[in-house]
């Protein structure tokens, strides 16, 4: 005998299917949920004597640092750390806001930063930290002043030289003070390393691991106009790569296969490239200071073996995180104080291992977007920042348009 269903029956059912959709929406979340995105970051080292605070320095004094993000979005939480330092750094009190340019900031919109639900935390030797989350609102490719009063500081400090940024020191306590006329400047940044945004589900960051060509040396101080930077602007610019941040990797002098300024790029591939959340691409421009540096033909040729070894490396350590990584050419250095005949065959010899390997998920072939046709071991003119090695703010720019976008659409 047939069964059949009743409205009772059918609302009954109807309940159980709108349960079951429910259930199912709540176990598989969208797309939109939100996520930790890193959205500005720079890589620390141990500061050296030269690039110390200037007097009054930084204990029981305040320093405001600016730092420029990539996305925008609605909350926020600051990294600080004290990784290489030798006791414990404490930071009195902190907070965040919009940067009006120079040491101004907009007081309203400042936002005080807890640690653990207290306004002042202690960083062990060794040791990083972060604020709790807060709500502030970030516009995508803005200036954030990042203000912190110190209590004890540590001898050896943990910092990154080369910001190309001017921040701000002021004797006491002037965490809250909209400008700080008679501050003393220095264009350093010292224990802050990132903030990370909510951001959509979809959003990812991209790294950047390099030397001073990607921290920047031959751009403006306080223009921010790094490539890194310029290729943010175009990925904002762009709806299909509008929620991919961009995270500055660079250290000036840094090197691949051993530590020069600041770690190796292997030593600290896991804090600087894999660590931050939403990491999703790094793009690789290293090795010009390890191939530099090289004594004889000999010794070239063993760092070039040695570069696309580390290379391989980099890679696969990447891919057991889930993340891609984007080989770039070495730039040309002729008559620059790296050029000699063994150096510049040991660059030829590793670019073309990034061309045609297929180590790397993508070539980025910013070698031959900045050499002279005329002359392929030197830079272009119109990108040659006057030492025949770093590009100037022309050519930092025609690095990043040299960049596909499509490398960081979803697909990727």
């Amino acid at each position: 005998m047939p069964v059949t269903c009743g409205r009772p029956a059918m609302a009954m059912l109807l309940l159980l299917a709108l349960a079951a959709c429910a259930a199912a929406r709540s176990s598989h979340p969208s797309a939109e949920q939100p996520h930790w995105v890193g959205t500005w970051a720079t890589s620390q080292q141990i500061v050296e004597p030269a690039n110390m605070p200037p007097a009054p320095g930084l204990s029981a004094n305040t320093l405001r640092q600016v730092v420029h993000v990539s996305l925008g979005g609605r909350r926020v939480r600051v990294r600080f750390s004290n990784v290489f330092g030798d006791t414990p750094l404490t930071i009195a009190s902190a907070a965040v806001a919009p940067s009006l340019g120079e040491s101004r900031i907009d007081a309203a919109a400042q936002r005080a930063l807890t640690f653990g639900g207290n306004a002042s935390v202690v960083v062990g030797a060794g040791r990083d930290t972060t604020s709790d989350a807060l709500s502030f609102d970030l516009a995508p490719l803005s200036n954030v002043a990042i203000s912190a009063k110190f209590g004890s500081v540590p001898a050896v400090l943990t910092g990154h030289p080369g910001s190309r940024t001017t921040s701000y020191i002021r004797p006491g306590d002037a965490v809250a003070e909209p400008s700080l006329p008679g501050a003393v400047t220095t264009v350093h940044w010292y224990v802050a390393t990132g903030i990370d945004v909510l951001a959509p589900e979809r959003a990812a960051a991209v790294v950047t691991l390099g030397n001073s060509i990607t921290d920047g040396r031959g751009s403006g101080t306080d223009r921010q106009n790094r490539w890194p930077d310029e290729l943010a602007r175009r990925l904002q610019a762009d709806p299909a790569t509008r929620l991919v941040a961009v995270l500055n990797a660079g250290i000036g002098g840094n090197c691949v296969l051993r530590n020069c300024l600041g770690p190796s790029a292997l030593a600290r591939l896991e804090r600087d490239v894999l660590r931050p959340p939403a990491v999703r691409w790094a793009i690789v421009l290293e090795g010009v200071n390890d191939i530099g540096q090289a004594k004889s033909p000999a010794e070239a040729d063993s760092i070039a073996r040695g570069l696309t070894a580390a290379y391989a490396q980099i890679v696969a350590r990447a891919h057991a995180t889930g993340v891609r990584v984007y080989g770039a050419t070495i730039l040309p250095f002729g008559g620059s104080f790296y050029d000699a005949p063994y150096r510049e065959a040991a660059r030829n010899t590793v670019n073309g291992w990034i061309r045609t390997s297929r180590t790397f998920d993508a070539v980025i072939d910013l070698d031959g977007a900045l050499r002279d046709p005329a002359q392929p071991n030197r830079l272009a003119a119109v990108a040659d920042g006057g030492d025949h090695l770093h590009p100037n703010e022309a050519g930092y720019r025609m690095m990043a348009a040299a960049i596909d976008l499509a490398l960081f659409h979803e697909s990727h």
